[in-house]
């Protein structure tokens, strides 16, 4: 699968496959293209290639839009927090819920339902407390695929220990699951991963061994050009 934006080519020759129930991080430098992947199986707009077929559950799904892709079972978790104004916790939880326990959700992210479930989403929330009760709706979801975009919002709003007990409760309740990041304590507890670099994937397979390729700093893309990660 290849993506152009503009003038400019941001995923060239993508061939990614993710097994059903793992968690599967895809780890790469700012501007490797990683959240333009997320947004491209996601259904954004703007974000359609140009080239390839994505597959989900073995049917093509370029020609569905956002929503029936969302209907489908693909949900994406955004960099920044959810903001709706005003809205119950209880009520955020439920918008897509099929039968997850909101409750345990937010026991699942460190937070007491309590002390939470009935409180509004309003600016008396810190940014880590929208970030656990976007991913407890997530969780209460159930989503077949959650992409989750978390370069920096997540291990910047969470301890890391509680970012990964939520991918976990996700991987518990069912979901397979795309992590998104560049932090390598993140993606260490990921099943398997995959290294992009300069729009490409250059390094795929067991956890660790992609981590260190990424460690290195630099990579090798497939038509001979070194990139450097700074």
């Amino acid at each position: 699968m290849s993506l152009s934006l503009g003038q400019r080519r941001v995923l060239d020759a993508i061939d990614l496959s993710i097994a059903s129930g793992e968690i599967h991080a895809l780890v790469g430098a700012n501007g490797a293209g990683k959240s333009t992947l997320g947004y491209a199986i996601m259904g954004c707009e703007g974000y359609r290639p140009q080239q390839g077929t994505m597959l989900f559950e073995g049917k093509p799904i370029d020609e569905l839009p956002i929503q029936a892709r969302a209907r489908a079972g693909i949900t994406l978790a955004w960099q920044e927090p959810a903001r709706f104004e005003g809205l119950r916790v209880c009520d955020y939880l439920a918008l897509g819920a099929s039968q997850g326990d909101p409750g345990a959700a937010l026991e699942a992210v460190g937070l007491a339902p309590a002390e939470y479930l009935y409180r509004p989403l309003d600016k008396t929330l810190s940014g880590g407390e929208r970030k656990r009760i976007e991913l407890a709706a997530i969780i209460t979801m159930r989503p077949k695929l959650a992409i989750l975009d978390e370069p920096a919002a997540g291990i910047d709003l969470l301890s890391l220990d509680d970012l990964v007990a939520a991918i976990q409760a996700m991987k518990s309740a069912g979901s397979t699951i795309l992590l998104i990041t560049h932090v390598e304590q993140v993606a260490a507890h990921a099943d398997r991963a995959s290294q992009l670099c300069g729009g490409r994937i250059v390094c795929q397979g067991e956890t660790q061994a992609v981590i260190e390729n990424y460690k290195a700093r630099r990579c090798r893309r497939c038509d001979g050009e070194t990139c450097n990660h700074g």
